[in-house]
């Protein structure tokens, strides 16, 4: 099954790989993609889809050193490279959205941008940054309520440039602890207004950027990652994760969203998200499912053909093989990724892995 085509809504994929979004801090001028970002991607257009790294809607979402943004006019040409290089080989390209809200040090952050959260506690850890190298996270202003439609607007904004930098569509990241997430985890998100307090509230912040984003391009060109159980970034299980992300994907459901990415974080060491609960999301989302989380070929085939998923996504696999799909296809070894390149500027580590 895995290397059969699927149609995610109206968006044809010519097997059910997807290449998993993953950070590689290449955007070196102005947090603006370039030839080097396209070559990346080009060479991996053999995934069914590709979601790109985490891409930041917004000046005050660019936490870390180097990731790109979607918010301005020569961002928009440079990711036009991408999705032409994509295209060009015949792959499909969503966009994740990122705003990193309090995982942020300013040193990283324009001139006229500002760390902001849904709460005043500053993110445990420290981040890199190219001027201090590394620094623990700054302390963010709380959103007020404008702040957040300001944001929202901020989000449906950048959605409407995907589709002109000619994007798929468009992935909202709302997991491993960045901004939506803030306000989904309850561990992170101390509010006692409308965007905090209860389930409802806590959903809230994520339903409106969700429905936004469709507003202005259609729910059919707008996914969402997920990651109950996960505790990156401060956040952490709470009692009732599974009450909140049932209703949560219950109105996502609703919204007829392209598709829910669902990211089990146990392989890389965190606790395990119930089996129970994937499936039970799995069932209330009407649509496309992703699961992520540690897959090989045997255990993405297994997942498929039980029904756990539609596609199944693949990290650090596609980073460090260009030619994944084909290598598992004929069962070959896989490259080793080189963990020192991960987040480094050049090509090393980045477009010169082997193929076969």
């Amino acid at each position: 099954m895995l290397f059969e085509s699927f149609t995610a809504r109206k968006l044809m994929l010519s097997n059910r790989t997807v290449m998993a979004p993953m950070t590689r801090s290449r955007a070196v001028d102005a947090n603006t993609p370039n030839a080097l970002m396209a070559e990346y991607y080009g060479q991996r257009a053999s995934a069914g889809l590709i979601v790109s790294e985490g891409v930041s809607p917004s000046p005050n979402g660019l936490g870390y050193a180097r990731i790109p943004g979607l918010f301005n006019a020569e961002q928009v040409r440079g990711w036009k490279l991408v999705t032409e290089a994509v295209h060009a080989k015949g792959g499909k390209i969503v966009v994740q959205l990122m705003h990193t809200g309090r995982v942020t040090h300013v040193a990283n952050l324009p001139a006229e941008a500002e760390v902001l959260a849904p709460s005043a506690a500053t993110c445990p850890g420290e981040m890199y940054t190219d001027a201090q190298g590394m620094q623990a996270h700054s302390e963010p202003r709380v959103m007020t309520e404008q702040d957040i439609a300001d944001t929202v607007a901020e989000y449906a904004h950048s959605a409407k440039l995907a589709m002109d930098a000619g994007f798929n569509g468009v992935e909202l990241h709302a997991a491993n602890g960045y901004l939506i997430e803030q306000f989904l985890n309850p561990n992170v998100n101390r509010r006692n207004d409308g965007y905090g307090v209860s389930i409802e509230g806590r959903n809230r912040f994520a339903l409106e950027v969700a429905g936004a984003a469709s507003a202005a391009i259609g729910a059919e060109r707008v996914g969402i990652r997920l990651s109950p159980y996960g505790v990156f970034n401060g956040t952490g299980a709470f009692p009732d994760v599974q009450a909140q992300y049932l209703a949560l994907v219950n109105g996502l459901s609703a919204l007829g969203l392209l598709y829910v990415h669902l990211l089990d974080h146990s392989a890389m060491g965190a606790p395990p998200m119930p089996a129970e609960l994937k499936a039970l999301l799995r069932t209330t989302f009407k649509g496309p499912f992703i699961l992520a989380g540690g897959f090989d070929r045997a255990s993405a085939e297994a997942a498929l053909v039980a029904d756990q998923a539609d596609l199944i996504a693949f990290g650090r696999p596609f980073l460090a093989n260009p030619d994944l799909v084909q290598r598992m296809r004929a069962n070959a070894a896989l490259n080793a990724p080189d963990v020192s390149t991960f987040y480094t500027p050049g090509a090393k580590g980045y477009t010169d892995y082997p193929l076969l």
